[in-house]
């Protein structure tokens, strides 16, 4: 489908505990009620409960068939990860924490806590790639178009960590995982939205542009709509931080950094792509069901994302922007700004499609 594409019968439900049904979050590692350990199982795309061994494989309780699995490495000792392995992998490492090569320094007491922020943030984009069918390959996997992480901190005396992207290695200043101080940036650089999961999705836009896009059919394409990628790239940057983005720059991009150069434009739309995908997707595993006064009712559920499979707009005008007011009003009725500050006009649309097309027919 467009907006939600779910591969091969590969439906997500929401999350549950395998032992008592409990709803239960991507990020838990143990059930709050039956106190069962938790894990996730990728290849099943779902959270089970576990019976712990500290010897030897975890075996999964409350199913018929007991599936045995060992935890990430990460998860068993440094507890900063809740993925699991097959119980005969070679691996010490799950899917997610492979593709980290450096963490952050842990010579500080907070350190743990931003590594666990970055890796859950990490987990949360991986996930959404998977169910997307995205191609992903460690470095050990693929040396020439592998994926890997490092999480820099900023050290005194020297340059500042520049969170960004490089022919597959993704660099993320540990800053971004400590709330205070990338909310202080945001204000500083007059943001409307910043968050962690933001910058993986940001990241990893430039990462499948070089594979998906650069060098084929879809670069013509690309050039219309984003512009010439060929522009000298550091003296736009330049431009954009000293000058500032157009006035009108809200009515040809979905955000002021976007209007800087073709490629950070792609990954801006593509980070708003996967923003919106998963937001949609949530909304479907809890059955959202909006009915605002005066209008017609939109439930956004599987059943209606898969009936308008191949219509982008359907999506974008009958369930996402419903979505946003709705959670609009939900936050200001408790006080808060708003959760969804974008306006997406008519040429952002157009990018938005052209990227729902490169994901899902990557034949061209």
């Amino acid at each position: 489908m467009a907006l939600f594409r779910l591969h091969g019968g590969n439906r997500v439900n929401t999350f549950t505990c395998s032992q008592c049904h409990q709803t239960v979050f991507f990020e838990n590692v143990r059930c709050e009620n039956c106190g069962s350990a938790l894990g996730f199982v990728p290849a099943k795309r779902a959270m089970a409960a576990f019976e712990t061994n500290d010897q030897g494989p975890w075996r999964v309780i409350g199913q018929a068939n007991t599936e045995s699995h060992r935890p990430c490495r990460n998860y068993r000792v440094e507890n900063v990860c809740n993925w699991m392995l097959p119980a005969d992998s070679p691996d010490e490492y799950c899917a997610s924490c492979r593709l980290t090569e450096i963490i952050p320094s842990l010579n500080k007491p907070e350190s743990k806590h931003l590594w666990y922020r970055l890796e859950q943030a990490k987990r949360r984009l991986i996930y959404s790639l998977q169910g997307l069918q995205l191609p992903l390959y460690s470095r050990s996997e693929d040396s020439e178009y592998g994926l890997a992480f490092q999480f820099l901190e900023d050290t005194p005396g020297e340059d500042r960590v520049v969170t960004g992207h490089d022919h597959g290695l993704i660099t993320l200043n540990v800053a971004e995982a400590d709330d205070a101080r990338r909310e202080k940036m945001r204000k500083s650089m007059h943001e409307p939205y910043r968050t962690l999961l933001g910058h993986f999705r940001h990241e990893i836009g430039h990462y499948y542009w070089d594979i998906l896009v650069d060098g084929s059919a879809w670069l013509a394409e690309f050039r219309q709509l984003f512009g010439d990628e060929r522009s000298d790239y550091a003296e736009a940057l330049n431009r954009h931080y000293n000058d500032g983005a157009p006035a009108d720059w809200a009515s040809h991009f979905i955000s002021a950094y976007a209007s800087s150069h073709p490629w950070e434009d792609w990954a801006e739309t593509w980070a708003h792509y996967l923003h919106m995908m998963d937001g949609l997707h949530t909304a479907a595993q809890w059955g959202v069901d909006l009915r605002p006064a005066g209008a017609p009712q939109t439930s956004v559920t599987e059943a209606y994302l898969a009936k308008h499979a191949t219509d982008f707009d359907a999506l974008l005008l009958q369930q996402w922007l419903p979505l946003t007011r709705f959670l609009n009003s939900l936050n200001r009725s408790l006080g808060q700004p708003d959760a969804y500050p974008f306006t997406i006009a008519s040429p952002v649309v157009d990018k938005l499609r052209f990227i729902d097309r490169v994901i899902h027919q990557r034949t061209v």
